[in-house]
C-alpha cells in the first residue's frame, strides 16, 4: 500500500478515515525522532483503542517534564525495556489531551503544534487554549 510521508500513514488504510488537525487540514507529522503517537507512526492520530487520547502534539519543556513526573507520569527517564529513550526539552511528543488540560489548569502547559494536533483533542481541550500555546501560528 502506498505511504504518505506528510501524514506518515498508508494511503487508503482500511477502516480508518484520514485524520484532520485542529486547523481543518491533514494531520501533520509530530515526531519521528523520538517516534511518537499511540500507533507509533509519528502522528497524533487516534482510534477507539486509544483510551488516553494521545492527540496533542507538544514541544517538551523542563517545567512540563517535571510537572508530569510529579503527577506520576515520568516521561524523562529512559525505559529501554519499552524502547523508550526518555524525553528532553525541545522534543515533540503526542501527549494525552486530558494531561495537557491538567497541565494547563496547573500552569505548566507545554507549547502545542496545531498542525500536528488531531481535532479529537477538542473533546478535552478548548481550541482557544490550544491556540494560546501554539508554536506554529504565524
Amino acid at each position: 500500500m502506498p505511504f504518505d510521508e506528510t501524514t506518515r500513514r498508508e494511503v487508503g488504510e482500511p477502516g480508518r478515515r484520514a485524520s484532520r488537525n485542529l486547523l481543518g487540514g491533514p494531520l501533520e507529522l509530530c515526531s519521528a525522532r523520538p517516534l511518537t503517537g499511540f500507533f507509533r507512526n509519528g502522528c497524533c492520530d487516534t482510534g477507539p483503542e486509544d483510551l488516553g487520547s494521545h492527540t496533542v502534539c507538544v514541544v517538551m519543556t523542563a517545567e512540563f517534564l517535571e510537572f508530569s513526573r510529579a503527577a506520576g507520569n515520568d516521561l524523562s527517564t529512559p525505559r529501554p525495556e519499552f524502547g523508550f529513550a526518555g524525553l528532553r526539552p525541545g522534543d515533540r511528543w503526542c501527549l494525552c489531551a486530558p494531561r495537557w488540560q491538567e497541565a494547563l489548569e496547573a500552569g505548566h502547559a507545554p507549547g502545542v503544534v496545531l498542525r500536528a494536533t488531531a481535532e479529537e483533542a477538542l473533546e478535552y481541550c478548548a481550541l482557544a487554549d490550544l491556540k494560546r500555546f501554539a508554536v506554529d501560528l504565524s
